[in-house]
């Protein structure tokens, strides 16, 4: 059974930073390419950030230069740091796992976790 399980969401204020961990298990996580999504309310699902199994990067325009990703595959956990955070970067923040090459695309993915909350004050 798949499981991912992100933590790491919370509360913080504009020009803050938080980082984001997303635990994977029952899976083959070092084949799998891995991606980061949000979801604010009444918004539609978009992509942040991906790292194929290769540990290639991957930025949404809105993530370029204030968020990175990476991953462990020893710990099989992804994480997103976020700097330079902004208001507009208030959503629920989801990982989500697909084999072979990365997407920006929700419908591409076979796994997802549960989400976390990252809430961004001004």
């Amino acid at each position: 059974q798949v499981q991912l399980l992100e933590s790491g969401g919370g509360l913080v204020q504009a020009g803050g930073s938080l980082r984001l961990s997303c635990a994977a298990s029952g899976l083959r996580f070092s084949i799998y390419a891995m991606g980061w999504f949000r979801q604010a309310p009444g918004k539609e699902r978009e992509w942040v950030a991906a790292i194929s199994s290769a540990g290639n990067a991957y930025y949404a325009d809105s993530a370029k230069g204030r968020f990175s990703i990476s991953r462990d595959n020893a710990k099989n956990t992804v994480d997103l740091q976020m700097n330079s955070l902004k208001p507009e970067d208030t959503a629920v923040y989801y990982c989500a796992a697909r084999i072979g090459r990365y997407s920006y695309t929700p419908k591409a993915y076979d796994y997802w976790g549960q989400g976390t909350q990252v809430t961004v004050s001004s």
